[in-house]
């Protein structure tokens, strides 16, 4: 990835999720991290990457996925007015297990240890 595609996919990554939190109002989209996003060489696209803590089961990660497809049209038209880009991307968001698995192993890890002693 390019300098400068790092630094868009670093400005997109805060203002994605400060445009979740804070502006979008649908109830599927809750408790939602961004976690990375991918610029492609040409900011043509940008592969959201999210996580929620409590979204264990798979019906409630699709839900939020909806919610998120839904929302993409919405968020990039706030991107183009917060961020200084000719052309902003288009959106794609695609779930990250990454959080959930890590909270799981750490779960996992304590009860090992606690059974050790």
């Amino acid at each position: 990835m390019s300098r400068r595609s790092e630094r868009v996919a670093g400005e997109l990554q805060a203002e994605v999720a400060r445009i979740l939190r804070d502006e979008v109002t649908d109830p599927r989209i809750r408790m939602v991290t961004i976690t990375r996003v991918d610029v492609a060489p040409d900011l043509s696209h940008a592969l959201v990457f999210w996580s929620a803590l409590d979204t264990d089961e798979e019906d409630e990660v699709l839900a939020v996925a909806e919610g998120l497809d839904s929302a993409a049209a919405f968020v990039r038209r706030r991107l183009a007015r917060a961020l200084p880009l000719r052309r902003v991307p288009e959106l794609r968001f695609r779930y990250d297990p990454s959080l959930v698995l890590g909270s799981q192993t750490l779960a996992l890890l304590g009860s090992l240890r606690d059974d050790e002693a």
